[in-house]
């Protein structure tokens, strides 16, 4: 006799200690101090920021907009997996009290993006409206959660229809429907709010009508949509430790590719360096982190006021990159042939030495031309000198001890 309750408890289970297996990893003391000390410099900064907030400055248009995107991202995690296509199907009838409980689970576990919006924003509130009580804006979370909880059942109504296009139209709709409210409640247009309120509703019934008229369980949807959760969690984890089960996705890139490895020549001790650079460019990871922390690092740097913090946050994303980019070392580690190749073991150490060294010069040029923009030829000079000691120090030092 199938119990559903007996198979999400055992379902659960199972997931958390996978998950709390990788998290331990994740949140190591390298990645902890960092992200102390970059929180703590924003919270710092932030604070300044606000006791001298620029008149007409968009509050509202700001909290409304990630009020809105934090309620309508609202995805449900099923944990189902690919043998559930064949094995639970016949107990599709009785998954009832499974799936609302992963619901509830989904909730909770995004709960967290509410604290984080609560707590960050609430300080940009009140300096922009010191009118306004914290009633209005304890309304305000109260209204977020409550729309998240709609959120969240409408992404599992819609969900049953299959057409990819139809489930992008329904959650831009709802977005910036929500978006809406929130902005004419901060604005206290209550009338058009309420508008607004009636035209979510409608969206919510529409969805709640495409589920009756599809009662079925789209399997594979679901199964997707959970394997590519985990899948970006696994590409987290692996970026700090071994995920044997990851499936990497691989994309071309022939222009970037032929653009980096033109300069390689073909001889056998040069093979590694070839593949250390394919392998960057082609891996749905190490090409979007080198890209996300060069990003983030230059907004960081240039939206904050004092020049030596500047410098450090440059610094601090420098050894952000490096640390992440030696995952590169085992990204072929299942691959028997790389042992088999007639290629010493020291030609591949030196490979990704140099390649870890040139992206980390390549990252350095590109904070101190930063600070050129920002007209500062003392930023330049520091960050260009600090991350060039840095990142030669990093790489030579720790990164080649490490390499076993």
């Amino acid at each position: 006799m199938f119990d559903a309750n007996l198979f999400f408890k055992s379902r659960f289970s199972s997931h958390m200690k996978e998950i709390s297996r990788y998290l331990k990893y994740i949140f190591n003391g390298h990645i902890v101090v960092a992200m102390l000390f970059f929180i703590s410099a924003l919270a710092y900064y932030y604070q300044q920021w606000l006791a001298a907030l620029p008149e007409g400055f968009p509050t509202a248009l700001v909290i409304s907009v990630l009020f809105g995107i934090i309620a309508a991202y609202s995805p449900a995690r099923t944990l189902l997996k690919e043998a559930d296509l064949v094995f639970l199907l016949p107990a599709e009838t009785k998954m009832g009290s499974y799936f609302r409980s992963t619901l509830i689970y989904s909730f909770v576990v995004q709960l967290y993006l509410l604290a984080l919006a609560a707590a960050a924003l609430a300080p940009l509130y009140s300096a922009a409206y010191p009118e306004r009580g914290g009633q209005s804006y304890l309304f305000l979370l109260l209204l977020l959660g409550i729309l998240k909880i709609w959120h969240l059942a409408a992404t599992w109504w819609i969900l049953k229809v299959r057409d990819n296009n139809i489930r992008l139209v329904d959650f831009t709709a709802r977005t910036l429907l929500t978006i809406a409210v929130f902005y004419l409640l901060i604005n206290q247009a209550l009338l058009l709010a309420a508008l607004a309120m009636l035209l979510l509703a409608f969206v919510f019934a529409y969805d709640f009508y495409l589920a009756k008229k599809n009662p079925g369980i789209v399997w594979d949807v679901l199964v997707e949509k959970d394997n590519n959760r985990m899948r970006a969690f696994y590409r987290l984890a692996n970026m700090f430790t071994d995920v044997p089960h990851l499936k990497n996705q691989i994309k071309k890139r022939h222009w970037l590719v032929s653009l980096l490895v033109k300069s390689v020549p073909f001889k056998q001790q040069r093979s590694f360096d070839y593949l250390f650079r394919i392998t960057t460019v082609r891996s749905s990871d190490y090409i979007g982190i080198y890209t996300r922390l060069i990003i983030i690092g230059g907004l960081a740097a240039y939206f904050v006021p004092n020049l030596w913090m500047k410098i450090i946050f440059c610094l601090l994303f420098i050894y952000l990159t490096a640390f992440q980019l030696m995952s590169l070392w085992k990204h072929h580690r299942t691959i028997v042939w790389m042992d088999l190749y007639p290629v010493n073991l020291q030609w591949r150490r030196q490979a990704l030495l140099k390649w870890l060294l040139q992206l980390l010069l390549a990252q350095t040029f590109l904070f101190g031309l930063l600070f050129i923009f920002m007209e500062s030829l003392t930023g330049m000079v520091v960050v260009w000198a600090g991350g060039l000691a840095f990142s030669y120090l990093f790489v030579n030092g720790y990164v080649k001890k490490r390499l076993t």
